[in-house]
């Protein structure tokens, strides 16, 4: 009997792409993209989701404005809320109903309850579920990349030159997780005065033309100051929907399309490494082009890397390999986002993270190493 888990949760199993839309600072209009470009995913004829992940300042709510908010469970899953045929959810839905008062929480319990209203909501068959993530990249967004497998990010930013320093931190912060920046969006860009049709740009040429410069990046759009999109994000209502046939809602389309493709592009030519271990079995891990990898499970976890086997200052090896048992088996192989896995072991040991990158230089044919015992 197979121990690998599927790489979804019950909630996301019928979830085929997952798309991040992040910024790493606040008021950069981030939340607005997300709500516009999932509406313009629709009109793509796609089912299409949005799980809004800030538990301090929810968005959805207000961007949204729903009619009914009744919230229910059913088979142990939340069900999502729908308007125009998109699933919508967020931590603000779950406390409309109570006093309004700001969300006091530490981290490990934000964590919690974005993994919990995540994967603990039945999406249903989506094609793409669109991530609002909260500014930064702290706790929620390693997070998330670590508990879903993230298959593109959309990164929304502002003119001005400590937006575009952001945007690295954003696009640097993915790629470590292996999750393809896709497009990067600037709000804000220009505008035109009721007098002329010049674009004026108040804070300067911005950050588009030096992120094709210096990165190559082809992929970006620009938002203008408009009034009409403030107007209709302040009511709860949504410009692309709106307002179909006006020129920014052109630019949310465009944006739509190229994500969508390089989003089947990714999911097709990408792909994930998947641990696996039958019991009583060497594990197996199965690389995208489908050559496999053996090692026993002893070596596994002899080569364990975490700060209870490892020195974290001096990388010394605080694990004796010859206290761990030939006979150590996983009890539970756990998918960590797109770049690793989780173990945990029959000794009790539960704080094994392998990334992928790590297994294929240790186990690969030319590194193949002997267990010790």
């Amino acid at each position: 009997m197979s121990s690998a888990l599927k790489p979804k949760s019950a909630g996301l199993r019928k979830v085929q792409t997952i798309l991040a839309v992040s910024s790493c600072k606040g008021g950069v209009g981030k939340s607005t993209t997300a709500v516009n470009l999932a509406w313009s995913l629709k009109k793509q004829g796609l089912q299409v989701g949005i799980f809004d992940a800030d538990v301090y300042g929810p968005s959805l709510p207000t961007l949204v404005k729903l009619d009914k908010m009744e919230m229910y469970q059913q088979d142990d899953l939340i069900m999502p809320l729908i308007e125009d045929g998109i699933k919508l959810m967020s931590f603000g839905y779950i406390t409309a109903n109570q006093e309004k008062k700001a969300a006091i929480m530490r981290g490990p319990m934000v964590t919690q309850v974005i993994n919990q209203l995540l994967c603990g909501t039945d999406w249903g068959e989506l094609d793409v579920l669109v991530l609002d993530l909260p500014p930064g990249t702290g706790d929620i967004q390693l997070t998330l990349t670590q508990v879903v497998a993230i298959d593109g990010a959309v990164i929304v930013t502002t003119p001005q030159e400590l937006s575009f320093v952001d945007v690295e931190k954003g696009m640097q912060m993915f790629e470590k997780m292996s999750v393809p920046t896709l497009a990067v969006v600037e709000n804000m860009s220009w505008f035109v005065c009721g007098s002329c049709d010049t674009k004026h740009r108040l804070f300067g040429e911005g950050a588009a033309t030096r992120l094709k410069e210096q990165f190559g990046f082809k992929k970006t759009y620009e938002i203008p100051v408009l009034t009409e999109l403030s107007r209709t994000s302040d009511v709860g209502s949504v410009f692309s929907k709106d307002l179909p046939d006006h020129p920014v809602s052109a630019i949310y389309d465009d944006l739509a399309k190229a994500v969508w493709v390089d989003l089947q592009i990714n999911r097709d030519e990408r792909g994930i490494p998947v641990l696996t271990y039958n019991v009583g079995q060497d594990m197996i891990l199965t690389l995208p082009d489908q050559t496999e990898i053996e090692f026993s499970p002893q070596a596994l976890r002899q080569s364990c890397r975490c700060a209870v086997c490892i020195d974290e200052r001096t990388g010394a090896q605080l694990l004796d390999p010859a206290t761990v048992a030939e006979d150590i088996y996983p009890t539970r192989v756990m998918p960590m986002g797109n770049y690793a896995s989780a173990v945990e072991w029959s000794d009790g040991h539960s704080s094994s993270i392998y990334p992928f990158e790590y297994m294929i230089k240790t186990f690969g044919p030319e590194h193949a190493p002997t267990p010790t015992h």
